[in-house]
């Protein structure tokens, strides 16, 4: 046997040595309660998600998925204490699209890199937001808003639900796209935002499709737009892009770890989280919740994050989002 082929012999078996250890490391995780750190408070739509997926996910691991709600602070006590955790598996998060790429973009000190301090693991599903405006205006479409808007130059008020919010930045989008000028109202929460509109103190409001929808439903409330691509299943309400083509801002949730977490894990991980979101049970009690389950590979997941970020950058910079 020559020198070459004994090393590709070497190389073989070292591989499958390597492949076998990976392995072996993946059947033996967890051995202990896992750590999901949720950076929103209790009761909130991300940490009712998150506790959904964490009891599915603390059956088929055979270990208790203990929820630690860290809030505040655009998700920054929550995003980097996951950061800074042991990249074991022993620690994962579930983020919201907000926490995990625009607060590194609107605050001037986040306390974590998504970029090198964090990696995705699985995609649990995306959340569309819905405009709405009150059912007496008159007002039935986006196009309508804009020429409501032009009409009345400075005096349509946007109610946004926190400053910098995903749902305020979607709204800014909507009145950039249509040249409208609306003037944004920034709210502490979002049923303040949408109280406001009830009340007629505003003529616009966007946020997630559950916290309208009830609205929409009473009569009180017209739904005049969605922010996914298309419409949604069931909602017979327009995309924003069928008036501007090219507008998209939806919400997100990913499971995401420390970076270095051994890759065995995060490809159980990916594969639990694939096998739970696509239950009928788990549709169903995501969709109520107005969430689109979507089931990515460990690289499917992280292109999709990163094509998220990229639009959040270019939007944060058109509207000249000052970090704070």
């Amino acid at each position: 046997m020559t020198l070459i082929s004994k090393r590709g012999v070497l190389q073989a078996a070292l591989s499958l040595l390597a492949l076998a250890s990976t392995q072996a490391m993946a059947q033996a995780w967890p051995s202990k309660p896992v750590r999901l750190i949720v950076p929103a408070g209790a009761g909130a739509a991300p940490d009712v998600i998150a506790r959904i997926v964490g009891e599915k996910l603390a059956a088929a691991w055979g270990q208790g998925v203990i929820v630690d709600n860290k809030p505040g602070a655009g998700g920054i006590p929550g995003m980097s204490a996951l950061a800074r955790s042991a990249p074991d598996g022993y620690t994962i998060g579930f983020v919201p699209a907000a926490m995990g790429t625009i607060t590194p973009l609107v605050f001037k000190n986040p306390q974590f890199n998504p970029d090198t301090d964090l990696t995705s693991a699985a995609t649990v599903g995306i959340s569309p937001l819905m405009l709405a405006v009150p059912s007496s205006s008159g007002i039935q479409s986006v196009a309508d808003l804009a020429k409501h808007a032009k009409a009345h130059p400075g005096k349509v008020n946007f109610a946004a639900p926190q400053l910098n919010s995903l749902p305020h930045l979607a709204g800014e989008m909507v009145s950039k796209a249509g040249a409208m000028g609306l003037f944004t109202v920034p709210f502490r929460a979002p049923p303040e935002a949408v109280t406001a509109v009830l009340s007629g103190d505003a003529t616009l409001t966007v946020d997630g499709v559950p916290g309208l929808l009830q609205h929409v439903k009473s009569g009180r409330l017209r739904a005049i737009g969605v922010t996914s691509a298309k419409r949604l299943p069931g909602i017979d309400v327009p995309a924003v892009a069928e008036t501007y083509p090219g507008y998209e801002a939806i919400g997100w949730f990913q499971i995401i770890v420390p970076a270095g977490t051994p890759a065995a894990i995060v490809e159980r991980i990916n594969a639990d989280v694939n096998r739970i979101t696509a239950s009928p049970e788990v549709t169903a009690r995501l969709g109520d919740m107005g969430v689109y389950p979507r089931q990515d590979s460990v690289a499917g997941a992280h292109e999709f994050f990163v094509q998220q970020q990229g639009a959040m950058k270019r939007l944060v910079n058109e509207l000249g989002v000052q970090a704070q």
